[in-house]
């Protein structure tokens, strides 16, 4: 996993399949270009509310070069940034969904457009993730933010 770009990205997330060639056979060609795979290995998820999410991510933006993964259901109601496994058995913020070892995420295909949840930071292929210290931190700031109005 040496490269970054869409097909490293692609390497990265089918990794974490009990059958990576045969994940990336099926995600590759899946209509709605998306996959499930399961959180705990290489990464967990921390869910946050739409607004509070977005308004993380711009905090998050400057605080760090890059964050990492960040994905963006549908209706924008959620965010998931991506983060080291053993975050979510960890989390105690109020309001902030935590997936981690024997939860499943949505995934979509990097790079390619969906019908649903889209990458709002691609992941690069590398493994960067948030620091779930940092996250914690843009999100008070981020909240604090929205409760100014």
């Amino acid at each position: 996993m040496g490269g970054t770009g869409p097909k490293s990205a692609v390497d990265w997330l089918v990794s974490v399949a009990a059958d990576p060639e045969s994940c990336r056979f099926e995600w590759e060609r899946n209509p709605l270009g998306v996959t499930l795979l399961p959180a705990g290995r290489l990464w967990d998820v921390l869910i946050l509310p739409g607004e509070l999410g977005y308004a993380t991510l711009d905090v998050l933006v400057r605080l760090v070069h890059r964050p990492g993964p960040v994905l963006a259901d549908f209706a924008d109601s959620r965010t998931g940034f991506l983060v080291p496994p053993g975050t979510a058995d960890r989390w105690l913020g109020t309001g902030v969904r935590a997936a981690g070892h024997g939860t499943w995420i949505v995934v979509p295909y990097p790079g390619r457009p969906s019908g649903g949840v889209r990458w709002l930071v691609p992941p690069d292929g590398t493994g960067h993730l948030t620091d779930p210290v940092v996250l914690e931190l843009a999100m008070h700031e981020a909240a604090a933010r929205l409760a100014d109005g």
